[in-house]
């Protein structure tokens, strides 16, 4: 979900010796204030500018899987429902860029879907990594031409298993609510009203940090140390260029998304008093929320560079598509070209 502030309880200690209660300043309500201007409206051009470079770039990826008259690999399969994934993730980003200056003014039916689709996204496009990292280890370290062929055919099966593992990974975004912050400001916050809202909390976050970020990172950097292992071992260019892309996408995918779960890891440890709670240390993990789930969210348009224009195979489609395009407007023009001829013949100039 795109992070916002969230409500603290305020807690009143009881002491029979001097005063009917005791404020206790661990508990206390920290007042929630907005980022400041400035810091809102950097961060909201920051992610306007992921949003107008993810929904051309993944896009276009898309067109130039879908057009392709060649056989999909797996790993095509993958990085086309990728596309989608942070396609439908990009397109909640105006949103939370316009929350951040003037509040949640969409109401409370917008605050619970777009969570949905942002967490549900979130974590599709994550485990679609992992499995174009798995595609390229058994196509690397395990190549077989029968194993191949039942592996296309799994793949459509697989994605199918992803979205809907995506999608109920997602459900607990349906506790989030549009909030009064003050008298002019709502927020777009988490409000567990069943249970234990700690113990839900800690369940949400528990599920984000193994299958939003560990579990995939664990199956990339294992495929991709064997895979590299193997491309070692090999004579060829080729490896040279295919270690290069893997190197970039691990250290792509460890740029943009450890600092934002490392920095809920301390809230959550925070939360449950194992790291010493201030209003201090509180208003500096909002903002720095904030901030590392926007470095998280330009993941969403770095991944067409990386699994698409770094590569020789893509570049050669596009290629492939304009001359074509190319081809069909010299052809459809040459038609008419002549069919005005033959008009302008029988029945005169049209002018």
């Amino acid at each position: 979900m795109m992070y916002n502030f969230s409500m603290d309880n305020l807690n009143y200690t009881y002491s029979e010796d001097t005063t009917p209660y005791v404020l206790d300043p661990k508990t206390l309500q920290c007042e929630l204030k907005p980022l400041a201007p400035t810091a809102a409206l950097t961060i909201s051009v920051l992610l306007i500018a992921i949003f107008l470079l993810a929904i051309p770039g993944n896009l276009l990826v898309g067109w130039v899987i879908g057009t392709s008259r060649q056989a999909l690999t797996p790993s095509d399969v993958y990085l086309f429902h990728l596309t989608i994934a942070d396609g439908l993730m990009a397109l909640t980003i105006p949103f939370w860029a316009v929350a951040l200056t003037k509040g949640w003014i969409f109401g409370d039916f917008m605050c619970k879907l777009l969570n949905l689709v942002f967490d549900a996204n979130f974590y599709t496009s994550i485990l679609f990594l992992a499995c174009i990292s798995v595609d390229r280890y058994l196509v690397i370290v395990r190549a077989s031409e029968s194993f191949r062929s039942r592996q296309r055919m799994c793949s459509w099966i697989m994605c199918a298993a992803v979205w809907a593992l995506g999608w109920a990974l997602a459900l607990p975004a349906l506790f989030n609510d549009a909030t009064q912050l003050n008298a002019e400001r709502m927020i777009c916050t988490e409000t567990f009203d069943i249970g234990s809202a700690s113990l839900w909390r800690k369940a949400t976050r528990g599920l984000r940090h193994i299958f939003g970020f560990l579990l995939p990172l664990v199956v990339m950097l294992f495929c991709y140390s064997v895979t590299t292992a193997r491309l070692l071992s090999t004579r060829g260019f080729q490896k040279h260029r295919a270690m290069k892309v893997i190197i970039v996408v691990v250290i792509a995918f460890l740029l943009c998304w450890t600092p934002f779960h490392i920095t809920m890891m301390v809230d959550t440890l925070m939360r449950a008093d194992v790291i010493q709670y201030s209003c201090a240390l509180r208003s500096a993990m909002n903002l720095a929320l904030v901030m590392t789930n926007s470095l998280a969210l330009l993941h969403s348009c770095i991944n067409p560079v990386l699994y698409a224009f770094v590569g020789e195979k893509f570049r050669n489609r596009i290629t492939q598509l304009v001359q074509r395009r190319a081809r069909q407007e010299r052809t459809s023009g040459a038609k008419f070209s002549r069919s005005t001829s033959q008009t302008s013949e029988s029945n005169g100039h049209i002018f």
